[in-house]
């Protein structure tokens, strides 16, 4: 048995040291240097965007505060929400908010990512993606895309787990002003 963890263990290493290589190889002018540690923080942030997205339209959703800092921003538009009550309340879900109605019944609603480019410095990162909301009314009905926009977001390292710093979403093909990858 451990003679095929200790293989298991060596095609895993050898895997990520191959995907690092060509990940440095494929880059551009301005792609970043791709070490073992920053692949993991890259796929640790892409699981963390991923179960975000995956949290819209669930019946028994995560705590959308749960994925942020406790000092986060999230910015939808001109509104801004800050701390992790504030970003309670974007979603409806700030102690002593009134509920919202819930959404009219649907057979499927879905939100896509796609396009993520993430590049981390450290302890810190970010990511720009396209997000893609897909609904279907009824049971074969076709599929309508509701919303299309971009999210451009910070993240910071809390206590070993990546979380989100702030967290822009906007339409349109303009970088947020003063935006760095």
């Amino acid at each position: 048995m451990r003679t095929i963890a200790n293989r298991f263990g060596r095609a895993l290493l050898g895997a990520l040291s191959v995907a690092c290589f060509a990940l440095t190889m494929s880059g551009g002018a301005r792609a970043q240097e791709v070490t073992a540690e920053t692949l993991v923080d890259r796929l640790q942030i892409q699981d963390l965007i991923t179960r975000y997205y995956n949290n819209f339209g669930r019946e028994n959703a995560e705590n959308f505060a749960d994925f942020y800092a406790e000092d986060a921003e999230l910015i939808l538009g001109e509104r801004h929400f800050k701390g992790r009550n504030g970003i309670m309340e974007a979603y409806g879900r700030a102690p002593g908010q009134a509920p919202r109605p819930p959404p009219p019944p649907r057979f499927s609603f879905i939100v896509a990512v796609d396009n993520p480019l993430i590049v981390v410095h450290g302890s810190t990162a970010t990511a720009q993606l396209v997000y893609t909301e897909y609904v279907i009314e009824k049971q074969g009905d076709q599929v309508k895309v509701i919303t299309q926009g971009k999210e451009y977001s910070n993240f910071v390292k809390v206590a070993g787990h990546w979380r989100y710093k702030t967290r822009l979403i906007k339409s349109g093909t303009e970088l947020p002003e003063g935006w760095k990858e």
